[in-house]
């Protein structure tokens, strides 16, 4: 009896983190798209697509992961824990990759690649990494914001020269867009309780609080703060410039202008909490969502998030490969040295 229950529970668990999330994006990406004229996707990416602007995107793509890498070799140093930029920038890439499988798997996987490569302690990157959500969500909080602000006069404006109302943008959803969005809701809080109760199983172990503890105010003792600041902006700056210059890339999106990239950049940002692979699914309802909001057309809206989406899932993708690759020389250096040669 106790065997079955134990294999009911794992079941249980194996559903919760894989099926869900993937039925989840699933669901939201058939509703979306389930009446899309896909002769016209195909025509729009050949013929109407500037991709020069999806070329110029790509770097900046990459260089938030750099900044990462860096910004959380910094972090690491006050405990004495020096990773190596070579391991530290693929276990970033790794994380973000294994996210499009697993979605929140890559924060436990990147602290595993630095413990097993460069012996950093598990528990206090874990903490270090902690410690970089809240800054971001910090960030992300202070962006929004400011956003707000910035968008709360064009959208009076927008309101008194079409003549639209809140309730007119509300009923633009249907029944099933509500439903959508409370699924996305109801997921993100069943996500915080699931994090919640295994962070509190984890403060049982008393060496793993000191760990943790360390990692989480490992920023306050960084060398040089100025340097973690400017890490952090480059990181947000990299990540809204690979979104906004992809607004370039087609006719129906190049004059929206920067506020409104903005806009539906931290809509998105929002949107990735719900535990879908690369935020597959929310990302694009929330996009679109903005975009025909500011007068987009709702197919061309469908159209603009499906190729933005995939084709920096496919960044990311590539970037886990070439990662692979980059820790299998790593691990043929460390078996040719002394483990851990740093």
């Amino acid at each position: 009896m106790e065997l079955q229950f134990s294999f009911y529970k794992k079941l249980i668990k194996y559903i919760a983190r894989i099926v869900l999330p993937l039925a989840l994006a699933t669901a939201i990406l058939w509703w979306m798209y389930r009446d899309f004229a896909w002769d016209d996707f195909r025509e729009a990416l050949t013929h109407k697509m500037d991709w020069t602007w999806m070329w110029l995107s790509f770097p900046f793509g990459i260089s938030a992961q750099v900044f990462r890498a860096l910004r959380w070799k910094q972090a690491l140093a006050p405990m004495g824990e020096h990773p190596r930029h070579s391991t530290a920038s693929a276990a970033i890439f790794i994380s973000y990759a294994s996210s499009l499988v697993l979605p929140r798997v890559g924060e436990v996987l990147r602290c595993a690649i630095l413990r097993r490569y460069d012996g950093v302690s598990f528990t206090r990157s874990v903490g270090s990494v902690v410690t970089e959500r809240v800054i971001d969500m910090v960030m992300i909080l202070l962006l929004s914001f400011a956003t707000v602000l910035c968008q709360i006069p064009v959208f009076i404006r927008f309101c008194r020269q079409t003549g639209l109302s809140m309730d007119s943008v509300f009923g633009q959803f249907t029944a099933t867009g509500y439903m959508v969005t409370a699924l996305c809701i109801l997921a993100i809080l069943l996500t915080l309780v699931i994090l919640t109760r295994r962070f509190r199983t984890a403060m049982r172990t008393k060496g793993l609080l000191c760990d943790l503890r360390d990692g989480l105010l490992s920023v306050a003792r960084v060398d040089n703060l100025p340097l973690f600041l400017f890490y952090s902006a480059g990181i947000w700056l990299s990540y809204f410039l690979h979104f906004y210059l992809t607004f370039f890339c087609f006719g129906f999106t190049t004059s929206l202008g920067v506020t409104v990239a903005l806009m539906a950049f931290v809509v998105g940002c929002f949107a990735v909490i719900v535990p879908t692979p690369n935020g597959a699914g929310p990302w694009h309802f929330a996009v679109k969502t903005i975009l025909v909001l500011y007068g987009v057309d709702a197919t061309q809206a469908a159209t603009y998030a499906l190729t933005v989406h995939t084709l920096q899932t496919l960044l990311v993708a590539a970037l886990g490969i070439y990662a692979v690759g980059v820790l299998a020389i790593i691990r043929a250096k460390n078996t040719s040295e002394t483990p851990y040669n740093k």
